[in-house]
């Protein structure tokens, strides 16, 4: 009987016959609850969305509001190495560097100098091309200056479609990550790279012929204003030419930037200004 009695509870409760009653509520309760649950949630959506519309007004579409802008901006090369920062092939093997050759054809082709003539303006070398904004007025989109892959000279892919790889003389391409504002060098003195073979290889690597000359970064590039506010915007590149460098060997080659305001990378990122990868190149005998 207790269990009938039971039984009954629980259906009462479900639904009472003579209260009327939905889980202990009657018709007008849940619809008074429901009522204030949706209202609240819409007054809780509608504080979002005006909190959002005042927060996106701060905002420039062209410009970060805020930035944790890096001392010291990372380094890449191209062709992009593997995830072990490797550059490894055969000369007598054409399909172990055509892959490397191909890697910087792709690379290269938005600096074809009819494409940059198109889209960038020639700028005056050695000095920063600033485009300020004059008050509220924004000086957008803003130009970029051009960078003609023949400032790369024997790297550039056009006067050797191989980029030396076939004759066990490689070309590496190096290019500094973007970092708005930046205005590299001090008193018109342009950073450079310098690369050089780790201590335990240092009489492997020989000589080096850098594209420009010195291996420059030129002024006239910097700063950068973004990607919406410079969508033209070329970086600037730097090419290692490796003349004589040992072969049938390993050698393991750090790249860094050199400049007066840019400091190297400290104990906490010692990879920030500089770059290294593993070259080899084997030649069969």
């Amino acid at each position: 009987m207790a269990k009938d009695g039971e039984k009954g509870d629980w259906k009462e409760f479900i639904w009472n016959p003579r209260t009327r009653e939905f889980l202990g509520r009657t018709a007008s309760s849940w619809g008074l609850i429901l009522l204030f649950y949706l209202v609240f949630y819409i007054f809780l959506a509608g504080l979002f969305a005006l909190t959002m519309y005042v927060m996106l007004q701060t905002l420039d579409d062209h410009k970060p509001t805020w930035q944790d802008r890096l001392s010291t901006p990372g380094m890449v090369i191209r062709p992009k190495a593997d995830e072990t920062f490797e550059i490894i092939y055969d000369v007598q093997s054409t399909e172990t560097w055509d892959l490397y050759a191909q890697a910087l054809d792709k690379f290269l082709a938005p600096y074809n100098n009819s494409i940059q003539a198109q889209k960038n303006d020639e700028c005056v070398p050695d000095q920063y091309y600033k485009q300020e904004d004059s008050g509220e007025v924004k000086n957008n989109p803003k130009r970029s200056c051009q960078f003609n892959r023949t400032i790369l000279e024997d790297c550039s892919g056009i006067y050797d479609r191989h980029y030396g790889y076939q004759d066990g003389k490689p070309c590496i391409i190096i290019k500094l990550n973007r970092v708005i504002g930046m205005l590299p060098g001090l008193s018109g003195q342009a950073p450079f790279v310098t690369c050089g073979a780790k201590k335990e290889d240092s009489e492997k690597i020989g000589e080096l012929m850098y594209f420009p000359p010195n291996g420059t970064f030129n002024l006239m590039y910097y700063p950068y204003y973004g990607k919406k506010a410079q969508v033209n915007y070329s970086q600037p590149l730097v090419a290692v030419k490796f003349l004589n460098i040992t072969h049938n060997e390993d050698v393991n080659i750090e790249c860094k930037i050199n400049a007066n305001n840019i400091p190297i990378g400290s104990e906490r990122d010692k990879f920030a200004g500089r770059v290294s990868f593993k070259l080899r190149i084997n030649t069969n005998h």
